[in-house]
């Protein structure tokens, strides 16, 4: 335990905490005219906000100081980034928020998560002879699943303070009149336009009328989504699940043989449920549970690592790598035998997540040697996830925080726009084991626990996490990026407390991924040379390097100071006051 941070933590926990107070009209409070800090690096008082994009960021920041709170500006964000970053953004999709309440000193997690509809089942994307039907689970309208955000949001607003209208007006009022196309997303159009095109409704959304890409520096104009905006900010999540916005859905579906009904809409409910729970070195960690695999498995991840002595290890070094890769081995491993939607199968968390069983695990790592992933699973294998997700942190004057990660799948999802609603629907469904029976060494997981079932949700590795000490937020991480969300966080956990770096430089450092199959293992380019030779040299494989995640992320001071940083990877865009 290190002193500095004892001193600092004991100063936050003797602050208290101030209650969620009574809901506001989105007036300004004294706060209003505190300094705001914009960039990739902000600092403040009183709230924090870092997202993927500017807009959604300024957005969330300009809720705290009309007086709302971190729900509140959770909301805002997540609505406004379906506006400026379609790629992951979203209202057709779902995703999980792992919450601290400060009025309660509790901390909950919501799953609003996408849902298999009543007519899906197990075999469902099969063929004639019995295998999977390349693409049908990931592009196009029987892709997708049930969405949870509008839902999951108007759930999260009960903890909120402003009205809900006053939290979607920003997005809709950007759709409505327009935002300047940067390189990114210009990039990302220009990838997905040819897809674009073969789908009316996607094509009337996102390309010019004569179907080409917009282009960087050009004004985007969604009045579409600007209608389905201005319909949830009057009708709230009825416009969506049972009104305007759901009859627009279901036609859509009705004329394109996709597998979402009135019914299914009409049932769909985000779920609050308890955190999955870990520690690590005197830290507390506050994960999400089934039907996220991230928590279960970052905290299993910890667990083994936390029995091994770091004390001036290189954190780019050889032998950190390998004990973090084994150990990433074994959680994965257990991530593909155990890990579903725990309201149709019974998950052993409490098991996965044991001290005991960490140090037997641990037990079995070698210093120097790597163990080969078919011989710790053979008891599952038979004969990957995108990276388009976001995440955004959010914390406010009063002591909540929020970490946020959402998600439509790959990049822009299905590719699926229902014409006149401006928004793309989620290929969530590809999240599930799509063959079943079927583990292999190439990455095919068909394990009982994520098959498809009407109803169902599908495992994700979403891991939304805060990081706390004497039970009170400290860190509030999380990370796009598939399986490897995971690891991501699993890295920046290990930088902030086994070798104390600030979040920035926490952020920064390269990270690493191994997810048991393919027995491969993936550094980031920054690594030094040697340390991918060892890695060899101890009988790893190692594959190409590339970009890992893009951590947006909040560090709360023991002075209450709120430091958010934005990930250079990509982009990403902090503010403060």
């Amino acid at each position: 335990m290190k002193k500095r941070w004892m001193t600092g933590l004991v100063v936050l926990a003797l602050a208290g905490t101030v209650a969620l107070g009574p809901r506001v009209s989105g007036a300004a409070t004294g706060q209003d005219n505190a300094a705001v800090q914009f960039g990739r690096l902000a600092v403040g008082e009183h709230g924090a906000v870092v997202s993927v994009d500017g807009h959604a960021t300024r957005a969330g920041l300009e809720v705290l100081r009309a007086g709302g709170n971190a729900i509140d500006a959770a909301i805002a964000v997540g609505l406004a980034l379906a506006v400026t970053h379609p790629q992951a953004g979203n209202l057709g999709g779902g995703g999980f928020m792992v919450i601290y309440l400060a009025d309660e000193d509790r901390y909950t997690t919501l799953d609003f998560r996408e849902m298999a509809p009543a007519v899906a089942h197990a075999e469902m994307y099969l063929g004639e002879d019995g295998r999977p039907v390349r693409g049908v689970n990931y592009v196009g309208w029987r892709a997708v699943g049930v969405p949870g955000t509008v839902a999951g949001f108007e759930k999260a607003h009960e903890w909120g303070r402003m009205d809900w209208a006053d939290l979607v007006r920003p997005a809709q009022q950007l759709a409505a009149d327009g935002f300047w196309v940067d390189p990114y997303l210009a990039g990302s159009f220009r990838r997905v336009a040819p897809t674009f095109q073969r789908y009316a409704g996607s094509a009337e959304a996102f390309l010019h009328p004569d179907g080409s890409p917009y282009a960087a520096g050009e004004k985007f104009v969604q009045p579409d989504l600007a209608w389905s905006l201005d319909q949830i900010a009057t009708g709230g999540a009825d416009a969506f699940y049972r009104g305007p916005i759901a009859e627009r859905l279901v036609a859509a579906m009705e004329a394109n043989d996709g597998l979402i009904t009135a019914a299914d809409l009409d049932n769909y409910r985000p779920v609050e449920r308890e955190p999955v729970r870990g520690s690590y070195r005197g830290w507390d960690v506050i994960s999400m549970g089934p039907p996220s695999s991230g928590g279960t498995t970052l905290v299993s991840m910890l667990n083994i690592l936390e029995n091994f002595d770091l004390e001036g290890a290189d954190p780019t070094g050889a032998p950190l790598a390998h004990l973090m890769v084994e150990s990433m081995r074994q959680a994965y491993m257990d991530r593909a035998t155990h890990l579903g939607d725990a309201d149709y199968h019974d998950v052993p968390v409490d098991w996965l997540v044991a001290k005991d069983r960490a140090v037997e695990l641990a037990a079995a790592i070698s210093p120097d040697t790597a163990r080969k992933s078919a011989d710790l699973g053979a008891a599952i294998l038979t004969a990957p996830e995108s990276p388009e997700t976001t995440h955004y942190s959010v914390v406010d004057s009063f002591g909540n925080a929020v970490s946020t990660t959402y998600t439509i799948e790959a990049g822009f999802g299905s590719k699926v726009v229902a014409p006149g609603t401006g928004f793309l629907l989620n290929n969530e469904m590809g999240d599930f084991n799509e063959w079943p029976g079927m583990t292999d060494e190439r990455g095919y997981v068909g394990t009982d626990p994520n098959l498809i079932a009407a109803g169902k949700r599908p495992l994700s590795s979403m891991t939304p996490t805060i990081l706390a000490r004497d039970g009170k937020p400290v860190a509030l991480l999380g990370s796009p990026g598939g399986k490897t969300i995971i690891n991501t966080v699993f890295r920046l956990v290990v930088n902030l407390v086994d070798f104390e770096m600030n979040l920035a430089q926490a952020v920064d450092a390269p990270r690493i991924h191994h997810q048991w199959m393919p027995d491969v293992v993936r550094l980031e380019r920054a690594f030094p040379t040697g340390t991918a030779d060892a890695l060899m040299g101890m009988g790893h494989e190692l594959g190409t390097g590339r970009i890992q995640g893009d951590a947006h992320c909040i560090w709360i001071y023991p002075d209450g100071a709120r430091l958010a940083v934005a990930d250079g990877r990509r982009s990403g865009s902090a503010a403060a006051y």
